[in-house]
């Protein structure tokens, strides 16, 4: 039991919830990505635990209700919850009139890259980089120009090139699980003020930053052409309900959005089970969501401790966000392949290779932590099997 935040409710993220049988990609269709069934998943980036009590409660109630018929967003029950939500946890005041409501972030950040760039424009990621931004930037025929983390001046020269049109920010990132700090993020807004390239911040993974490295949303930043895309779906794990939401910097392309979203593409009626989920969690479930970050705290510490133990040389530290260990094992000099092998083949258990998310990835695994503590402890120890079968043998 981890003990709550703010009103001293208690909460359980320890007892494992059995999640097979359920239509998991994590579990269930494990063997789609790495060839065998059965084994124990450290994978796509959701959580073993159930959402917030109060999330689960406001469902019910909404269930109970009977009818699940055509539904709105645009009214003050989730408007108003996303601003308090931005006001009590960010300090940022947001206008309410610049909200738009999308099925997924994904969903939005493509609406988005068609408006605000041409087939064949550069559009630049940080790298490495969430793998669905590059698929999504190819599949509209535009060019991922990747920026490597940390490189100021490729950057730079990235963002001035004439055909570079849209930054896609990843805030914070991932897999890396950097939180930009606010130099960071005002250098980023100066270059693309000054080279009109338009910025999408997909902040997804904000509300899993740990303490002393605070968020900031880009809606503190922006200017221009921008926006700011998230939902609480990594937070307060509700993924499957789908649900997004942005902040749009103008009207018009507030407007344009709106229009491809509800004309073109007939998403007017939202899920009304992802809007009653935001609501309650943005509303009520603070409390939960403090209680969870501390607990992946510990998570991740226990990770480092074991790790760190093994193999002094790695000297892992955990991610400034999210509950998703990205892995530098390039000191040890295994290789990925190799290591993918023993993994699947000896150890039983499925960890993310780094090239999964691009060249830069490699020498990297990004092990999800977000489960109870003995599953995570036990995918740490299978790895450290791992690497030291693989040190010995060579």
């Amino acid at each position: 039991m981890t003990q709550g935040h703010g009103r001293g409710a208690r909460y359980d993220f320890g007892t494992p919830v059995d999640r097979h049988g359920t239509w998991c990609t994590q579990w269930d269709f494990v063997e789609d990505r790495f060839g065998k069934p059965g084994l124990l998943p450290f994978t796509i980036s959701d959580m073993d635990f159930e959402t917030a009590p109060e999330v689960l409660a406001a469902l019910r109630g909404r269930l109970e209700h009977g009818v699940l018929g055509y539904s709105r967003w645009r009214h003050d029950d989730f408007l108003s919850a996303v601003s308090h939500w931005y006001a009590t946890r960010y300090a940022t005041a947001v206008d309410e009139d610049r909200i738009v409501y999308g099925p997924s972030v994904i969903y939005q950040v493509s609406q988005l890259l068609r408006m605000w760039s041409e087939p064949g424009d550069g559009i630049v990621v940080h790298t490495p980089a969430y793998d669905a931004f590059p698929k999504t930037i190819a599949a509209h025929g535009r060019e991922l120009r990747g920026c490597p983390l940390g490189d100021d001046a490729e950057l730079a020269r990235l963002l001035a090139l004439p055909d570079s049109s849209v930054l896609l920010l990843c805030s914070p990132h991932n897999p890396t699980g950097h939180v930009w700090t606010e130099a960071e993020l005002t250098r980023m807004a100066g270059l693309c003020a000054r080279h009109g390239v338009a910025v999408i911040s997909d902040e997804i993974h904000s509300d899993l930053a740990r303490d002393g490295h605070p968020h900031l949303p880009w809606a503190r930043f922006g200017s221009g052409r921008w926006a700011q895309v998230t939902s609480a779906s990594k937070a307060f794990n509700i993924p499957a309900l789908t649900g997004s939401y942005a902040l749009v910097g103008s009207d018009a392309d507030r407007d344009a959005y709106l229009h491809r979203l509800k004309d073109a593409d007939g998403l007017s009626s939202p899920a009304v089970l992802s809007v009653v989920a935001h609501i309650a969690a943005y509303r009520q479930g603070a409390p939960w969501l403090d209680a969870l970050r501390g607990y992946l705290d510990g998570t991740l510490r226990s990770v480092a401790e074991r790790l760190n133990g093994a193999f002094p040389e790695l000297a892992w530290e955990p991610p400034q966000a999210g509950y998703l260990a990205w892995i530098d094992l390039r000191p040890l000099g295994v290789d990925g392949a190799a290591l993918q092998r023993e993994l699947i083949e000896r150890q039983g258990v499925a960890i993310m290779p780094g090239e999964t998310y691009g060249p830069a990835g490699a020498g990297f695994v990004r092990l999800n932590a977000g489960c109870p503590r003995a599953k995570a402890e036990a995918g740490t120890e299978a790895l450290v099997r791992a690497l030291t079968a693989l040190r010995g043998s060579g």
